[in-house]
């Protein structure tokens, strides 16, 4: 008898011991999204050239073509979900949508909050000023004289931050196209920016503004994921491997950048 309820005792302990092991490691959160049959993402649908709207309005850009090859392999649709870019972490952990895919810098602050896919472009930010600007040739000409621009919530507001100077003013903007629009007019003097952003606007409106030749800082990009969504983010990051070994990447890349700025590590 003692033999045969110790058998059952450490069978129902194994027993324990393995669905807990199974609830931990399925989550059930691709299951979830492969259900819906869709697999949501928020945006900041002013970003030049990783996601904009064209004259059309239609959502264009390298984000937008990525993800949307993403969900074609996966067998799913993606719902591209515009977002105010200073809540885009409240609005993800708060399930609005399942992820975040817009150019978003990786850092330690934002992965004390939420977890991000392997870097897939490595990204810096800058200073863009008016095309001729004779004031402002370099970073050290920024200063108590300056009234500079930055997108609110942005890495480009903490790579400012990090210059540690005192500006005649910091007006910060919902969208970086009100931002450039400011510049041009001459209401602000520079605008600190991605560079992706910065060298989309040097392309498609030359002569207009610069960029200045020192960087502010670096930093890589990737997909922003809920913690808990470790299924999903386990998916995502084996189709964008994919994506990247067999050059898809590579070409979308070269569509929107003339030259493959992809980072996969």
């Amino acid at each position: 008898m003692k033999k045969n309820l110790l058998a059952v005792v450490v069978m129902t302990v194994l027993a324990i011991v393995f669905t807990g092991s199974a609830y931990v490691a399925g989550d059930g959160s691709w299951e979830r999204v492969k259900k819906a049959g869709k697999l949501t993402i928020g945006i900041d649908d002013a970003f030049p050239p990783m996601e904009f709207r064209n004259e059309k309005n239609e959502l264009v850009g390298f984000d937008i073509d990525a993800s949307r090859e993403l969900g074609r392999r996966l067998g799913i649709k993606v719902e591209h979900i515009p977002t105010v870019w200073d809540t885009v972490i409240l609005s993800l952990k708060s399930k609005k949508f399942d992820i975040v895919w817009s150019g978003m810098s990786v850092t330690a602050e934002r992965e004390k909050e939420i977890a991000f896919t392997r870097p897939y472009i490595m990204e810096k930010q800058v200073v863009v000023v008016r095309k001729g600007n004779t004031k402002i040739k370099g970073l050290k000409d920024l200063g108590e004289a300056s009234v500079v621009g930055v997108q609110l919530g942005s890495t480009s507001e903490e790579a400012l931050a990090k210059l540690n100077r005192k500006f005649k003013e910091i007006k910060k903007y919902d969208k970086n196209t009100d931002a450039f629009m400011d510049l041009k007019i001459g209401r602000i003097d520079a605008l600190a920016v991605d560079e992706l952003v910065g060298r989309y606007y040097l392309s498609t409106k030359p002569g207009e503004y610069s960029v200045l030749k020192e960087e502010l800082l670096s930093e890589p990009i990737g997909i922003g994921i809920r913690k808990e969504d470790v299924e999903l983010k386990g998916k995502i990051q084996q189709t964008l491997d994919a994506m990247f070994k067999d050059g898809t990447m590579k070409k979308i890349s070269i569509k929107w950048f003339g030259d493959d700025i992809t980072s996969w590590k």
